[in-house]
């Protein structure tokens, strides 16, 4: 075994043992610790990733001395590890961007324990992303609702706590809908590593028993990732939770929390039910309608928020619905452009709320429009990076978000049943996008007003610089969008021939 199929395991025990030894530090160094952590998880997975590419296979890692179907596995491929390394960077970044922020939000003496929150969470993420083994998966999807109760509730504020209990409502239904599901699946398959419950799985599907059962695993298991992750119309937890948490948490829990609960049901119905039976049992319908009404209603509701932090988040409600549009589609093409989405959605509402709070902050710390008036340019770099964001979720060409809504269109071809409904729902929402989007970007370039209402036009502009870290965070997050969107013929090829190697 060569030393990098390691790496995938030293990932996941970094990150945690990075949390635990952070409880004995001062905030600090714990920062310190967790970037350290975060870094050099990154740089494993991006190691795993190009051994994968060069040997075009994916692999176990056995962990422990008991071979399957009693021990504990992690599995790596190319698509897991170009997942965990832009898990890996998206954090990296939001936690740099916010850094100044959580300074000011949370307490001194909690900021060591926002660290070990932090590292708790890549842990889990990257748990989620490389585990084989289903009930690893549950235990990790645990640690990441507490990770982000956590992370929410830290700055203490009436809101935060109240968004923080509505999270764990829903978070806790959705786990427990989850390990029903691993519960029915076990008693019936006798399994819990992936493969060997996906062969079993196959034989009770070609003998025709356990029907309903099967079809109760597959509806259980999916509608309680579906909560977690924020799929309309499950999603009430969503506006309060991104808009009150603070900037890194808010990055972190939009970009890449429910983006894990995703992964991780893409490989439940790969690697464990078999596509084919989920596109035969219509769930896929279910969830390109569910899909197709988070797009629209999401939007609406984006359209009709004054506070521009609500907007944000209900957009990612509207974002969430073309994953799951994506995975209905039943097709190869409509999982890719899902996939995909999930990356470029990562890496555009990431930058949207970290260039946010740099608009704020030259705002009197106000969220309506009407206080944004001309914060484009108190704050160039932040009005630059909330722009791109902004036009990459609208599908301007060059951005990431256009990408996405192309291969959204492309596939809807190869599923004429689903093709009219697919085009049209992305034409609509694109409008909508168009209206959110575009009117808050017009409205930072727009000359400011005074207290009276009148447009203070002819006052001097003063621009104000944020920190090194806020203005780094931001310029690499636009690279990152401009990567994924001028270089994603390679993206989408490494998606497909990883998506080949879960079959």
């Amino acid at each position: 075994m060569s030393f990098v199929q390691n790496f995938p395991f030293f990932s996941i025990i970094i990150a945690m043992f990075s949390g635990i030894v952070s409880s004995v530090l001062p905030g600090k160094a714990a920062k310190r610790l967790s970037f350290f952590a975060i870094g050099i998880t990154t740089l494993m997975s991006a190691a795993v990733l190009a051994f994968c590419l060069g040997t075009g296979e994916s692999y176990t890692y056995m962990m422990g001395h008991f071979p399957a179907p009693w021990g504990n596995e992690i599995r790596a491929g190319v698509l897991e590890a170009l997942t965990a390394l832009l898990f890996g960077i998206v954090m990296f970044l939001a936690v740099l961007g916010g850094l100044d922020y959580t300074k000011v939000d949370v307490e001194e003496s909690k900021q060591n324990l926002f660290y070990i929150l932090i590292d708790l969470m890549l842990s889990s993420l990257l748990a989620l992303v490389y585990t084989n083994d289903l009930f690893t998966a549950y235990v990790f999807v645990e640690i990441n609702t507490i990770a982000g109760c956590g992370l929410i509730m830290i700055r203490q504020k009436g809101r935060s706590m109240s968004s923080a209990i509505r999270y764990m409502i829903f978070s806790q239904l959705g786990s427990g809908l989850f390990l029903i599901g691993l519960s029915l699946l076990y008693d019936v398959t006798g399994h819990l590593l992936m493969s060997p419950a996906k062969e079993e799985v196959g034989q009770i599907m070609a003998a025709g028993i356990y029907k309903i059962p099967m079809l109760v695993i597959l509806a259980v298991i999916s509608v309680g990732l579906a909560i977690k992750s924020g799929l309309y119309p499950f999603h009430y937890w969503i506006p309060d939770t991104y808009g009150y948490a603070t900037p890194t948490a808010s990055a972190i829990l939009s970009g890449l929390v429910s983006k894990g609960y995703i992964f991780l049901l893409i490989k439940i119905f790969y690697r464990v039910l078999g596509r084919e039976n989920v596109i035969d049992s219509y769930l896929a319908n279910v969830l390109f309608l569910f899909g197709v009404a988070g797009m629209l209603m999401g939007s609406i509701h984006a359209i009709a928020q004054k506070d521009t932090r609500r907007m944000i988040a209900y957009s990612s409600v509207a974002q969430i619905g073309y994953i799951y549009m994506g995975i209905g589609l039943g097709t190869q093409a409509g999982m890719v452009a899902a996939i995909f989405h999930i990356f470029s959605h990562s890496a555009s509402k990431a930058l949207l709320f970290i260039s946010s709070v740099g608009l704020y902050e030259v705002s009197e710390n106000k969220k309506d429009y009407l206080s944004l008036r001309g914060a484009g340019y108190r704050n160039p770099m932040a009005g630059i990076g909330f722009g791109v964001g902004a036009l990459s979720m609208v599908g301007v060409p060059m951005l990431a978000g256009f990408i996405s809504k192309l291969l959204f269109a492309t596939s809807a071809l190869e599923s004429p049943h689903k093709m009219f409904i697919t085009l049209l729902a992305l034409a609509f929402s694109t409008v909508l996008n168009a209206i959110y989007f575009l009117r808050m970007v017009i409205t930072l370039y727009r000359p400011s007003t005074s207290s009276e209402g009148k447009e203070t036009e002819d006052e001097p502009i003063e621009a104000k610089k944020s920190s090194w870290n806020l203005r780094l965070a931001i310029l690499c997050f636009i690279v990152l969008n401009l990567v994924l969107g001028m270089s994603s013929q390679p993206i989408v090829a490494a998606i497909g021939d990883g998506l080949m190697m879960f079959e």
